[in-house]
Parts: structure tokens; C-alpha cells; sequence
């Protein structure tokens, strides 16, 4: 569904203007739409809940049921209401999660998970700016804490969580920051994502954004140096793409064999496309990374961090100019 120019026309204000001080408010700054519909892309269409196969639909509703029960059973309770939001939100359900989230923040207020989760479901939603305000409090609030695993809501192979609270903080503060061309700010969030990056998957993670972030600033022999330690025999679980992406930085894979640059076909994985594409751009082939990009785009990943930021650099027009630095 297209809306009208004017929609769009907001979104891009909301996108570019300065991040406000303090916690962010929650749903109820999100715009009205219509029913079952979850945001609003850059380019102005409506975003209804991403579809799931029979089985997978079966399965996250069952754990719903699961966490509803537990948060019937102790509604104050802070792990209670984030299993619910994240329950909530694996089902496409983001806005739900968010106002749990709310009201989680409301009877916690000092706790950063609350604000951590809430500003990912923010960035799902195409509000960086919100999302911001919500990782800076979280990031303020661990501050001098021990870090602490986070628990996987969704099982990897070894079924062994391999992010931190902390991880995910600096994490996604810096995806929000990429996101609105603040590539100084993302760059100094991921140097400190990069300290709480302790394993394979999460040094991948980091680096991928850290590497993208520094070609943007044109510091490229220093974005070179920061993929040294990355090597094709890395034990990685969960991001393998990031780590292919990686290996394509260093030229130790073909660019066409992520993502054939010449073609029309649709890219699968949204990651690998939007990392492709933004090594193309930062090559100087503005061209190919536009096409990519589009592909990206059409594809049915919307909630997915690759095709948020190929609508955030596709309607901000960019143009990297190459620098030698």
C-alpha cells in the first residue's frame, strides 16, 4: 500500500532530525496506521507483519502462550515482561512490544534491558531517532556493570546465547547511528561494541558495521586494517554471512559469489545484499549498489537490518566519493 507523499515526506523529517536528550517515549509516538499494518518504509509503503510458515507460526505461538502465562503469573516481573515483548515481537507483532516494553520501563526504570529491546524494536520500525534516546539510556545505565550473557530467544546450532547485554547495546546504537548518516557516533559505539566482542560471531558482527562505517568516513587503510585478524577457518555459528561479507572485503571471495552484481534475480539474504552493495558504493560503483539495493528492497525481509539500511542509503541518495587516507 502506498501512502500519500506527505507520509513519506515525514518519515525522512523524523529520520534526519536531531536525537532529543533523555529516555524515548514509547508507542505513543509511533504514527497511527492502518490495522495490521507495523510501520512505514522510506519509501513510503505499508509494512504489515513479514509472513511465517505453518510450523514456525505454530512454534513462536506456542512460546508466546508460554511467556503470557509466566507474565500472568508475576506481572511486575522484569524477566517476565521481556519475554513477553520478545515473544511478542518474533511473531511480527513490534509495536505490541513495544508498549509491553513500556510498561516494563514504567515499573523498571533502571533497567537497561528494558530500554536495550525497546530500541531495537524502534530501528525495526524505521525510528532511529527513538531509538537512539533508548540505547543511550541502556548504554548509560550499564555503565561500570559487569557484563552479562543475554539469553537466546531463538536457539543457534550449539544452543549456547553468544551476545552480551552489552554487546547489544553498543550494538545496535550504532546500527541507529549508521542508519541516520551519524557515522562519526557509530563509529565510537561500535569501538565500544568492539571491547564486549569476545567470540567469533560477535567480532564478525562488530566488524562488518565498523569496516562499512569507516569507508564512510573515508578512513580506508584503517577499515583494510581492522579485518587482519578474520580468516575463512573462523568457528563461526550464527553470522555467517557477516563473516563471507568479511572475506569479500579482505578479497579472499569474489563479490559475485555473495551476490552477482549483474542480474535481476532476488537476493535472498538481505545482509549479504546490503553488504555487497555498500562495498560497491564505497568502491566508487554507486551504480551497482543502487541495483543491489533495489533488489534488497523487493525482497520480503523487512524487519531485517540489511533491507532497513538499503531504504535509509537508497532515499538518502548517497554518494561516497573515493578518498586515499
Amino acid at each position: 500500500m502506498r501512502v500519500a507523499a506527505a507520509a513519506l515526506i515525514a518519515v525522512a523529517a523524523l529520520a534526519c532530525g536531531r536525537v532529543p536528550a533523555g529516555p524515548a517515549p514509547g508507542a505513543g509516538a509511533l504514527q497511527r496506521l492502518p490495522d495490521g499494518a507495523e510501520t512505514i518504509s522510506m519509501f513510503g509503503d505499508t509494512l504489515r507483519t513479514p509472513p511465517l510458515s505453518a510450523e514456525t507460526r505454530a512454534r513462536f505461538e506456542t512460546r508466546l502462550a508460554e511467556a503470557r502465562a509466566a507474565y500472568e503469573r508475576t506481572p511486575e516481573n522484569a524477566d517476565s515482561i521481556i519475554w513477553l515483548g520478545r515473544r511478542t515481537a518474533y511473531l511480527g507483532r513490534f509495536r505490541d512490544a513495544i508498549a509491553i516494553y513500556d510498561r516494563g520501563i514504567a515499573l523498571h526504570p533502571t533497567d537497561a534491558r528494558l530500554f536495550r529491546h525497546r530500541g531495537h524494536r524502534f530501528i525495526t520500525l524505521r525510528r532511529p531517532d527513538l531509538a537512539i534516546r533508548d540505547l543511550r539510556e541502556a548504554a548509560a545505565l550499564v555503565k561500570g556493570v559487569p557484563d552479562q550473557i543475554e539469553p537466546d530467544g531463538l536457539p543457534n546450532a550449539i544452543n549456547t546465547p553468544l551476545s552480551t547485554l552489552q554487546f547489544n547495546i553498543w550494538y545496535h546504537l550504532g546500527l541507529a547511528h549508521f542508519l541516520r548518516g551519524e557515522y562519526e557516533d557509530a563509529l565510537r559505539a561500535y569501538t565500544e561494541c568492539a571491547k564486549v566482542s569476545r567470540n567469533p560471531d560477535t567480532r564478525v558482527a562488530t566488524t562488518h558495521w565498523r569496516y562499512l562505517t569507516l569507508r564512510r568516513l573515508g578512513r580506508h587503510a584503517e577499515a583494510a586494517q581492522i579485518l587482519a585478524e578474520f580468516t575463512p577457518e573462523m568457528d563461526v555459528v550464527e553470522d555467517v554471512a557477516y563473516h563471507r561479507l568479511i572475506l569479500m572485503y579482505r578479497g579472499l571471495l569474489p563479490a559475485d559469489s555473495l551476490v552477482v552484481a549483474n542480474s535481476a534475480a532476488p537476493v535472498r539474504d538481505a545482509a549479504t545484499g546490503y553488504g555487497v552493495g555498500a562495498w560497491h558504493l564505497a568502491e566508487g560503483r554507486r551504480d551497482v549498489a543502487m541495483k543491489i539495493w533495489s533488489r534488497v528492497v523487493g525482497g520480503s525481509e523487512w524487519p531485517s537490518f540489511g533491507r532497513i539500511a538499503a531504504e535509509y542509503d537508497m532515499t538518502r541518495g548517497l554518494i561516497v566519493e573515493p578518498k586515499l587516507r
